[in-house]
């Protein structure tokens, strides 16, 4: 593993200074993540002084997000209690999927059951995602892979279904031994790939509407739109057995990997619109998460070459950890929407929480790997 690279910032309850050597120390990286995930428990239920009419039920995508990277803490967290949090969650939610039939968004807290089960092995764990998902197995959308103006939703036709639905249906079938499963979300992502990803700059267009549009002159790749393919594929990978299937996606996450890095900003953050880090000079938390965690775990687990990616990784997570208020909360995080925008130092997002508690958890594992 190379050296570090330089001093940094933390802020965590306090400002302090650190050595990005304490990247690399377990004690620290425990008392961020559980202050982290204690402070998102506390304000569960918070509104974060969003502006926005979008509906938040705790069943849906935004709180789904944060409960997948809750879950990966859970995992490994010397306290237990996470996982408390998380069944009464779906105790609460009848583990049940949210609303809309075939919308990707409303399959994401599908994860969290699946992740359960696996943990606990009760069979009403599975249930009601086994009906919602085998219903559509045997009732495909006859819906067009596009999405024009929201329309048509029932398919992935924007990149962030990319996170929301494609790990559940990769997992299922490794739960139920029924690859048909694996088939119809590797048919469907590769339709949603011919559509969205832009082979030339290895990102993804967020939907149909970016498509051949600039601004500032630039390509419009959104960051968290991306962020969310991006970690979506190594959910993905994870669930993947040997062969073509997992090669395609492979070869996805590595060429995404190659261009990201290259896209990071000195200060450690990703900019909203990645090809405009000079008009986007805000910091953005959410899409650096996602980022910060996928390129952890593509370390982790032997994808990407640490002397190339880990400073990468080490200056997202400082990055992050600088936007921290002296209340606990993560600031930064750039509220629901499709498109570049803005992001402030006292707003966060259940989200960008998530993505927080991701590449955390992923980082802990790689100071863990690395000292042994």
């Amino acid at each position: 593993m190379p050296k570090l690279l330089r001093p940094l910032l933390f802020t965590l309850g306090i400002s302090a200074l650190f050595t990005q050597a304490a990247l690399h120390d377990r004690s620290t990286l425990q008392t961020t993540l559980t202050s982290m995930a204690d402070w998102q428990i506390t304000h569960f239920r918070d509104d974060y002084g969003r502006k926005h009419e979008w509906d938040n039920p705790i069943n849906g995508w935004p709180y789904a997000a944060m409960y997948i990277g809750m879950e990966r803490w859970a995992d490994i967290a010397p306290d237990k209690r996470y996982y408390d949090f998380l069944l009464s969650v779906a105790d609460e939610n009848k583990w049940d999927l949210a609303k809309a039939e075939y919308h990707a968004d409303d399959q994401a807290i599908g994860q969290l059951y699946l992740a359960l089960y696996d943990k606990f092995q009760s069979p009403h764990m599975l249930e009601k995602t086994l009906k919602r998902t085998t219903h559509i197995l045997e009732n495909p959308s006859q819906q067009p892979m596009r999405l024009n103006n929201y329309k048509y939703t029932e398919r992935w036709t924007w990149c962030d279904a990319l996170f929301m639905a494609p790990p559940l249906w990769a997992k299922l079938a490794n739960i139920t031994g029924n690859k048909q499963y694996r088939d119809y979300m590797f048919a469907e992502y590769v339709a949603t790939t011919n559509h969205l990803y832009d082979t030339e700059e290895h990102l993804f267009y967020r939907d149909e509407h970016f498509i051949g549009v600039k601004e500032h002159g630039r390509k419009i790749f959104w960051s968290r739109g991306n962020g969310w393919v991006f970690a979506g594929l190594a959910l993905i990978l994870e669930e993947m057995p040997d062969g073509p299937q997992k090669a395609y996606f492979e070869t996805l996450f590595t060429e995404m990997a190659a261009a990201l890095v290259k896209l990071q900003s000195t200060d450690g953050f990703w900019p909203m619109s990645l090809k405009a880090g000079d008009v986007y000079t805000t910091p953005e938390t959410s899409g650096t998460g996602f980022f910060t965690f996928g390129l952890a775990w593509g370390i982790n687990n032997g994808y990407l070459d640490s002397n190339s990616y880990l400073p990468a990784v080490e200056k997202g997570w400082a990055n992050m950890t600088s936007h921290i208020t002296e209340a606990g909360m993560l600031g930064y995080v750039q509220p629901i929407g499709a498109a570049p925008g803005e992001a402030w130092p006292d707003k966060t997002e259940v989200y960008g929480v998530g993505a927080f508690l991701a590449a955390g958890s992923e980082i802990y594992k790689l100071v863990n790997n690395t000292s042994k």
